[in-house]
């Protein structure tokens, strides 16, 4: 059959989707990219969010029209919205048009689900814990072409009282660190240039180990790996209680590992922290990027904070506020908090109003900007090696640096004749805009 999916949300949620596809692919289906042309739709969702979930519902919706303007025959709703709701005895009443609900966990039995002639809605949620990495990698059609996500584990075992992630993934299973480099190596041989690690918390890797693996060998066997096939090493979603000297040093110690540290703090506020269900304090944050900066001087820094958690003053604000202007983010995302009754944050007292998380969340967003015109502006007349990515319109490209992550961050613009898509270019930053920055060929 004839499959469209329509990946929503997370790094992770788009390995999954890889993983679905390719296990389609390998039954004998074929992909398209136009989902009037196909006759099973699938959306992997996202549930993370308030909004994120509403858009789940609003694009299982828009693919059911196909069932009448189409050649729809089979909608398929998959990852963590349906996970999420899986309890929710209005779930299938209130999607009617969605042939079956699986979860998380359900993933690797997509083929059946697709094949599965059944009329009646089917839903299928196994135990997120009870899914274990294989052994090996399984064959993935990639969505991205240039750059790769890489899972290093799967679940968290943290309690942050805002997250829903332990429910939707279940218990953390760090993955064994040779399938990691192995497919790596393949994703390398398949052209891509660029290997970027996530998990829930990356740098938990293997503390549900009985060794003493940890982080710091996944960065140094994997950069060893790809070392001769220049191609780029970097990791997301790390946690500011689990990023040690030795992951640092790691990092610069191997070129091919950008120096680019995503570190989501949630917030500054040591009370705030501690009602999030955070495990450190603003001391712990100050000291956590002085190390940093100390030994990787030249390190992009990156987090996420939440604006308008119950309880948070006016002083916890500008607590934040005060730590935003001192660390000076190379890069900076902020949400507004989202509340939900199945969320332990809920039964917190002194809930935030949206008008004022809205105000708090718009002067973090104006602050940053002026960070970031101001530290890229520091790149002009300097050279970068660049990855290039498309072509816009004819002389400009657009490309990324070591400190530009794919879809979170900005870009580099290339001013040039003629370039090959796809390939490392050096390029000398002639100007600096408020997220973006470019240059020339050097």
């Amino acid at each position: 059959m004839i499959v469209f999916l329509e990946n929503l949300g997370c790094s992770r949620n788009q390995v999954d989707s890889e993983i679905m596809l390719g296990k389609l692919v390998a039954a004998g289906h074929s992909v398209t990219d136009d989902p009037s042309c196909a006759r099973v739709i699938i959306v992997n969702t996202c549930g993370f969010i308030s909004t994120a979930s509403q858009e789940a519902v609003d694009v299982l919706l828009e693919m059911a029209a196909f069932k009448q303007t189409g050649k729809c025959e089979r909608l398929i709703a998959t990852g963590c919205l349906a996970q999420r709701y899986k309890d929710d005895k209005d779930l299938l009443s209130t999607l009617p048009e969605v042939d079956a609900f699986i979860g998380t966990a359900a993933c690797d039995q997509i083929v059946d689900v697709v094949e599965n002639k059944q009329t009646k809605p089917l839903t299928l949620f196994p135990d997120p814990s009870t899914r274990a990495f294989q052994d090996g990698f399984e064959p993935r059609e990639l969505i991205t072409k240039d750059y790769a996500y890489i899972k290093v584990s799967e679940g968290c075992n943290r309690t942050c009282t805002y997250c829903i992630i332990p429910k939707l993934r279940g218990i953390q299973r760090s993955r064994p660190l040779d399938d990691i480099c192995r497919e790596a190596k393949d994703l390398v041989l398949r052209g891509v240039k660029e290997i970027i690690l996530t998990a829930e918390n990356t740098t938990d890797y293997g503390r549900d180990f009985q060794d003493d693996t940890g982080f710091e060998q996944v960065l140094k066997a994997l950069a060893d790996t790809v070392e001769k096939d220049h191609a780029w090493i970097r990791f997301l979603y790390t946690h500011p209680e689990t990023i040690t000297q030795p992951i640092i040093q790691a990092v610069k110690q191997h070129k091919n590992i950008c120096s680019y540290y995503d570190v989501p703090v949630q917030h500054a506020s040591s009370g705030i922290l501690k009602k999030m269900g955070r495990p450190y304090t603003l001391e712990d944050l100050y000291a956590l990027f002085k190390t940093i900066r100390a030994i990787d001087p030249d390190a992009a820094l990156r987090t996420t904070i939440i604006v308008g958690f119950p309880g948070e003053t006016q002083e916890d604000f500008e607590t934040l506020m005060t730590f935003i202007k001192d660390i000076r983010f190379d890069h900076l995302g902020v949400f507004t908090y989202s509340d939900s009754q199945d969320l332990k944050s809920h039964l917190l007292k002194d809930h935030v109003c949206a008008e004022i998380a809205e105000k708090r969340h718009d002067l973090i967003m104006a602050e940053q900007a002026k960070i970031s015109e101001s530290v890229n502006e520091r790149y002009v007349g300097k050279t970068f090696e660049v990855l290039v990515e498309e072509s816009p319109e004819q002389g400009v490209y657009i490309g990324r640096t070591m400190f530009q992550a794919p879809e979170v961050d900005g870009m580099t613009f290339i001013y040039a004749d003629k370039l090959e898509i796809g390939t490392f270019v050096k390029v000398r930053i002639t100007d600096a805009f408020e997220y973006d920055i470019a240059g020339e060929i050097a």
